[in-house]
Formats: structure tokens, C-alpha cells, sequence
């Protein structure tokens, strides 16, 4: 019996500049992706019955209604990295048990994570560790390649480019959904109607020495979906105000196409703080340290 478990960490943008389209309409970016604590977890459970086949069971607060179908993103993974590794069928029977923490349709990269935890939990299961990942990431979600490594990158490309980011300072950080399923498609849609021209790669420091300095040069950029975002659903815009009012918050911005907003603080403490206080608009709000960041100790 074989049993293992992966967290699958949000990915939360920093910025999003769209700065062209390619032949195929597909719209290529430049990001900076981090962590944050907060996390779905899967867990993987193979066994040496006769049976064969791979099955998922979802759980978890935010688990109603999601279907664990052939086309769930992690069942996808699966049949993915079995083809690619010319695995046959005739596996063990494998049961996989998803916990939902992170909101669903909120732009900070739910299901990509939990793509790619699947990735990761197989391919030890699999004893097919080195065999090359970041190929079927892509071809699962432009956000499932930098969920597989779960560190701070640059994202760029439709998201398959993945460069180096800048050292980020020790940070807080707290993320707010307002209850809204944010469609990704509909977003793009209004970005497009709104004759937004393309935007610049945005030009970073090797490093930030402190928070206020990482909020200064971040307000140099832009989530080009932000406005968009909230010109669809105008309860976004009132998440951000809140953020942004919210006592030590350095800065706030919308993650990815939405409605997810996260705002930034120098300490746990003042995370917590904000986080509860958001709670009372009966908003989902969680606190946590920015993975990746610097020692926390």
C-alpha cells in the first residue's frame, strides 16, 4: 500500500500585463507568480488489489458540486502523465482524495494547483521521477507548469516561459473571495471590448529589501483584467477598498482574472487582524506568510 499527500498552494499574481496575441488568439503575458499558505490538499492512496483504475473523491468547504469525472483537472493529470510515460492499464487501483480549501472559478489557480499535485504525487508513485513534467503541465492550463514547482517565478509566454523572480522580503499576506465564480472567458471578453492596447514587460529590481519597497515597484504595474473584473462584478472593486483601508496593508490588487483579491503586510499579526475583519462582510479571508519568502525565523 502506497499513500501519499501534497499540498497544492495558491498561486496568486502580483501583476498581469497582457503583452501580445498570438496567431492562435491565445494572449501571452508577463506575471509574477508566488505562493501563499493557504492550500488544497490531495492525497493519494495506491492499491495492491486486483482491481485497476484511478478514482477521485472531493471533500472539503469548497468541494460541493465539483464533478470527479474523467475531465476533472486532476483525472486529466493523471491520464496525461500515464501517456506521456507509456504506463500501461494495468496500474494498481489508485484512489485520490481532494480536500477543497481554495475557492473555485477565482483566479488564483485552484485547479492548476491540484493539476499539478497530481503530477507530482504520481510521478513518485509511478517511479517516474525524472521523466520531464513540464510538457504536460502545458498542455493541461498556461497556470499548471509554475503550480508544479510551487515557487516564486515569472511567469511569461501563455505561462509555459518560466523565468526568475526577484527575492522577495519576508511578507504576509491575505486573501479575500467574495463569493463570486469569476469566468475566466467572459473576463477576456471585456478586456478585449474595452480597446485596452497591449502592455510592456514589466521591468523588476534583482531583489526587495523590505514590503513597502516590493508595494512601491508593484504599483508600477497592473492587473490588466483588474478593471474589466470589476466592471463585470462591481463587488470586487469594494473588496479591493476594504484591502486597501485594512490597518498596516501595504498594498492590494485582484489576482488573475478574479475575484480573489489579496493585500500585503509585514507581519502575521496584522494579517490575522485584517482577515477577520474582512470575515464580517461574509467574505472568505484567509492570513498566511508568502511562501518562498525570506527565512521567517
Amino acid at each position: 500500500m502506497f499513500s501519499a499527500r501534497s499540498l497544492a498552494h495558491a498561486k496568486i499574481n502580483l501583476f498581469l500585463h497582457i503583452t501580445a496575441r498570438r496567431e492562435n488568439g491565445y494572449h501571452e503575458l508577463d506575471s509574477l507568480a508566488v505562493f501563499a499558505e493557504t492550500a488544497d490538499v490531495l492525497t493519494l492512496v495506491g492499491s495492491c488489489a486486483p482491481e485497476h483504475g484511478m478514482s477521485l473523491e472531493i471533500d472539503g468547504p469548497f468541494g460541493n458540486g465539483l464533478e470527479a469525472g474523467p475531465d476533472n483537472l486532476v483525472l486529466r493529470a493523471a491520464a496525461a502523465l500515464r501517456k506521456a510515460a507509456g504506463l500501461n492499464d494495468n496500474l494498481p487501483a489508485w484512489q485520490m482524495q481532494l480536500t477543497k480549501n481554495l475557492p473555485v472559478a477565482s483566479g488564483i489557480g485552484g485547479g492548476s494547483a491540484d493539476a499539478a499535485a497530481a503530477l507530482r504525487l504520481l510521478a513518485a508513485a509511478w517511479q517516474c521521477e525524472n521523466f520531464d513534467l513540464a510538457p504536460i503541465a502545458a498542455s493541461l492550463g498556461a497556470d499548471v507548469p509554475v503550480c508544479l514547482a510551487q515557487k516564486t517565478q515569472r511567469m511569461q509566454g501563455i505561462g509555459e516561459i518560466l523565468v526568475a523572480a526577484p527575492r522577495l522580503p519576508r511578507c504576509a499576506m491575505v486573501l479575500v473571495n467574495p463569493g463570486v465564480a469569476v469566468p475566466t472567458p467572459a473576463v477576456f471578453s471585456a478586456w478585449k471590448e474595452s480597446g485596452a492596447s497591449f502592455r510592456p514587460v514589466a521591468s523588476l529590481p534583482a531583489q526587495w529589501d523590505d514590503v513597502a519597497a516590493m508595494a512601491t515597484s508593484l504599483r508600477s504595474t497592473s492587473n490588466d483584467l483588474q478593471a474589466p473584473a470589476i466592471a463585470l462584478f462591481p463587488i470586487i472593486g469594494e473588496v479591493l477598498n476594504n484591502l486597501e483601508r485594512s490597518e498596516s496593508c501595504h498594498f492590494a490588487r485582484m489576482s488573475g482574472s478574479g475575484a480573489t483579491c489579496f493585500g500585503l503586510y509585514d507581519d502575521l499579526d496584522a494579517a490575522r487582524h485584517a482577515a477577520l475583519a474582512l470575515r464580517a462582510h461574509g467574505w472568505w479571508a484567509e492570513a498566511g506568510w508568502v511562501q518562498n519568502a525570506e527565512d521567517r525565523s
